[in-house]
């Protein structure tokens, strides 16, 4: 699970962004059982990533892809669409769960 912010008044390119990289996921990976994104909604700047990958190799050839290779890119202190500061990321193991 990843979250981060969008800064202030890049709303737009971060969406864009989220839309180009998920699309690129879905075409080029199929190791990603699930990739979810979710805006807060009470707090829009907010982003959270729910991933589930069929395994380790698969987690890893999606960090090396060029796609996330140009996703990270959009992360900066100056002009940077998404907040690097405020980047979290945790690694889960399921006990339980719903899938339908």
């Amino acid at each position: 699970m990843a979250e981060f912010r969008i800064n202030d008044g890049k709303e737009s390119e971060a969406l864009a962004a989220i839309e180009k990289l998920v699309a690129a996921v879905n075409a080029d990976e199929p190791g990603a059982l699930t990739y979810t994104w979710h805006r807060d909604l009470k707090d829009a700047s907010r982003i959270l990533v729910y991933e589930v990958w069929a395994d380790e190799e698969a987690t890893k050839l999606h960090r090396d892809t060029e796609h996330m290779a140009a996703f990270n890119k959009a992360f900066g202190r100056a002009k940077g669409v998404f907040d690097p500061d405020s980047v979290k990321i945790s690694r889960l193991q399921r006990i339980a769960a719903i899938d339908r």
